[in-house]
């Protein structure tokens, strides 16, 4: 009985974390390239009862008998996949469909990755500077920041699906720039580590950086400007799984509940 109390007590325990791993998703259902986590679990050790080979009489017998010792939270995995894209009024907004990041700088210099292009231009005196929204400078395909010459007019810069920048000629015809904007993938971008502000930072269980435009053999994926990437989260598949942690949490306590009953009662016996 008194195992049993521990063990719906991991259970009441990873049923929290589930919900507050969903409670973050339905938080963020309007983040921009937010990816919905998902709780994993695993089971506790097991603590043998009685040996396979173990009987009254001595005889063998092919089954043990074991007994779990509850459950943790193995992971929290973030599922990415391509959310719905959204129109936005942003000249420098940029979605991604495919498997890619950007890249950007940060305080640290650190080179961090994102699925949120909400980007926008800094005015500095080296000139017209690309950024994201907390102005950290995006990094183009050689891994430098964006800077664009501080004459050119903002709103004529002009980006198509590769990432490659554009300007207006005198003849109003779009020239190249020299600047492509980078896009990087990772062989298991589960693997990267969260550390908020919709950034994400390398590590070892995610695997190198690949670069779309020098790796090869990747499949290399389309920007849209104009257009942002919306949270992956769906709401009524969040819903229902909250009322699925829930209802496990409350069969926990009912066990912790009916084990405490049952050793009240073991220790009424002498009365």
């Amino acid at each position: 009985m008194v195992r049993s109390l521990w063990t719906a007590a991991t259970g009441m325990i990873a049923q929290q974390t589930n919900v507050d791993t969903i409670a973050n998703n339905l938080a963020n259902v309007n983040t921009t390239g937010y990816k919905t986590e998902v709780a994993e679990f695993k089971s506790l050790l097991y603590q043998t009862l009685q040996a396979k080979t173990t009987s009254a009489n001595g005889e063998e017998k092919p089954i043990g008998a074991q007994v779990g010792l509850g459950v943790r939270n193995s992971a929290i995995t973030s599922i990415f996949k391509d959310g719905s894209v959204y129109q936005s009024e942003n000249d420098f907004a940029f979605a991604i469909s495919g498997r890619g990041f950007f890249a950007v700088q940060g305080e640290d210099n650190t080179t961090y990755y994102t699925r949120n292009g909400n980007f926008g231009i800094a005015v500095g005196t080296n000139g017209l500077t690309l950024t994201d929204s907390d102005g950290r400078p995006v990094l183009d395909t050689n891994g430098k920041a964006i800077v664009f010459n501080k004459n050119l007019i903002a709103s004529e810069i002009t980006v198509d699906q590769n990432g490659t920048f554009y300007y207006p000629d005198a003849n109003n015809q779009p020239k190249s720039l020299g600047i492509t904007l980078g896009v990087y993938q990772f062989n298991n971008p589960a693997g990267l580590d969260k550390v908020g502000n919709s950034l994400f930072a390398q590590t070892a269980a995610s695997g190198q950086v690949l670069n779309e435009a020098k790796a090869a053999n990747l499949t290399k994926s389309k920007l849209m400007q104009g257009y942002l990437e919306g949270s992956s989260v769906q709401v009524a598949d969040e819903m229902v799984n909250l009322i699925v942690a829930q209802r496990a949490y409350e069969m926990n306590s009912k066990a912790i509940q009916a084990s405490d009953e049952m050793l009240q009662q073991a220790n009424q016996l002498r009365r």
